[in-house]
């Protein structure tokens, strides 16, 4: 089975679990567009809410690329609470996993991103934010490609 999450222009629902450090896991739910250019150029965008909570919405604003036949690809990414980030991801059989790393940060913030396949419609995330060595959140959730 091919990767359809990423590797093709879509629109994706996202709903799970957010949880950080010394609290509660809270409600999250969110929307990802993706688009491709001719030139081999992604973009990615993501918005994150946590309903029944007074946190703080994520935005975050992807551009990569992942030239033909590779399984190796960069990204930037504007993210309103880290700022501008640098990133890095490899598409296995089953997965896409993404690592990156908030630039001029003082704190030392980085994360990365596991995308696991379960059919050509859906996908399951884990994903946590460190800042230096510890854990600073993790996400776990379901992605579901809307109507082709």
């Amino acid at each position: 089975m091919a990767h359809t999450f990423l590797m093709q222009p879509g629109r994706w629902t996202l709903q799970g679990s957010w949880l950080e450090r010394n609290s509660m896991p809270i409600n999250v739910k969110g929307m990802i567009l993706v688009a491709w250019n001719r030139d081999n150029w992604f973009t990615m965008a993501t918005k994150l809410i946590f309903p029944g909570s007074d946190r703080t919405e994520i935005a975050l604003q992807y551009k990569g690329r992942l030239d033909d036949g590779e399984r190796q690809y960069t990204f930037l990414l504007q993210h309103n609470l880290l700022g501008q980030v640098e990133g890095e991801g490899l598409i296995g059989v089953s997965t896409i996993v993404q690592r990156y790393w908030a630039l001029n940060d003082r704190q030392r913030r980085s994360g990365f991103e596991t995308l696991h396949q379960l059919s050509e419609d859906n996908y399951y995330l884990s994903s946590a934010v460190l800042t230096g060595h510890f854990l600073n959140s993790t996400i776990e959730a379901n992605l579901e490609r809307q109507s082709k």
